[in-house]
């Protein structure tokens, strides 16, 4: 997620199973039906799917009731009342909200408790692996102790997997705002720690307000692929096809977040699909987010047309009030997806994630049981 309107308010009425978004000053609503065409939803039941996510932010997954949670064992006040507690005044506004929630992590177990509840949050949504994204620079208790940091989350992502829930990759973000000194000292330490759960480097942030920062990057981003590391980067969303290209090229990215504006450069499009490079697609955070009036306007499909990778994914599953089967039962309500293409959709998430070749090979089995 990288830009919010100027007001927002979201809810969720999940007996309706529709999303309502208001902006202000236009009075402006839609409603997202998630899965309200019954011969989709009656013979697909996307719960089962075989798949896995690769565009997910930790950040955006505690629900209200943990936050709340966390603030009374911290004796921290609420910014607001609780029932306003996901009521943003604009991207400013729900980057502090980040930051208030992370910064009420602040002990190993509580990260470690964030980290195994991410992991329930996956199985229940039917999911069997997902690449997550962790941002140091919302989490204030951890900002000097990256390791420890690390090392809480592996203790609950470990913990869960003992349990047979869902393994996981960490993929540390940088934040667009950051110095390329900075990210390289990013780098530097991951390399020093060389701890296996994490996958990847991954960079951040509102592209607009930041504007192109692929250049400022790339060492850091070259730095990641010596060591080992795995390359994604959020490109395309409130930047246009250059965001997507400086990626490419500049920070020679393995998978792209969001992506989606690819559509707007027929060249761009021919590179994706030469280079088999996939795109990380949020369509309800496209949507809530003003990208796209809905999903028959979003590109997402012609993009799978055009023969791009795309894979569907949540963003902010816990803010944006959404799961992954919803965000199928969605797209294949509004695209008229049979279960094949859904099968093939859930494949690329599979072999476009960084899951060791063990997982992958198993969800592959499991999907072409579906």
């Amino acid at each position: 997620m990288s830009r919010l309107p100027k007001r927002c308010v979201f809810s969720h009425d999940a007996c309706a199973n529709q999303f309502l978004f208001m902006l202000s000053g236009g009075e402006i609503f839609f409603f997202l039906r998630a899965a309200t065409v019954s011969e989709t939803r009656v013979s697909l039941n996307f719960r089962t799917l075989p798949k896995a996510e690769v565009h997910i932010h930790l950040e955006g997954c505690f629900d209200t009731a943990t936050i709340v949670h966390l603030a009374a064992e911290n004796n921290v006040p609420l910014p607001r009342p609780e029932a306003e507690l996901l009521t943003f005044e604009g991207l400013s506004d729900f980057l502090n909200f980040l930051d208030f929630i992370c910064g009420l992590c602040r002990t190993r177990d509580q990260l470690a408790k964030a980290a195994y509840a991410f992991c329930e949050r996956l199985r229940d949504a039917g999911t069997g692996y997902a690449d997550v994204i962790v941002n140091p620079t919302h989490w204030h208790s951890w900002r000097d102790n990256l390791g420890g940091m690390i090392d809480g989350l592996d203790a609950g992502f470990a913990a869960a997997e003992q349990d047979g829930l869902p393994p996981v990759g960490l993929c540390v973000s940088l934040l667009r705002q950051q110095s390329a000194q900075q990210a390289i000292e990013v780098v530097e330490e991951l390399g020093r720690l060389r701890h296996p759960r994490i996958v990847a480097l991954s960079v951040d942030g509102n592209e607009a307000a930041a504007g192109r920062t692929g250049q400022k990057f790339a060492d850091a981003f070259r730095l990641a692929g010596k060591i080992g590391l795995k390359r994604t980067a959020h490109a395309g969303e409130s930047s246009g096809p250059d965001g997507v290209r400086d990626a490419i090229f500049l920070l020679e990215a393995d998978r792209i977040d969001h992506g989606v504006r690819a559509i707007e450069d027929a060249e761009l499009m021919t590179i994706l699909v030469d280079r088999q490079i996939a795109l990380g697609v949020c369509p309800s955070s496209n949507l809530i987010l003003g990208l796209y009036p809905d999903l028959e306007a979003h590109p997402l499909d012609r993009l799978r047309q055009a023969g791009v990778l795309v894979s569907v994914n949540t963003d902010d599953p816990a803010l944006l009030a959404t799961d992954l089967p919803q965000e199928f039962a969605g797209c294949a309500t509004a695209y008229g997806w049979d279960r094949e293409t859904c099968r093939a959709v859930a494949a690329t998430s599979i072999n476009a994630s960084f899951a060791n070749a063990d997982i992958k090979a198993r969800l592959l089995r499991d999907l072409s049981a579906w």
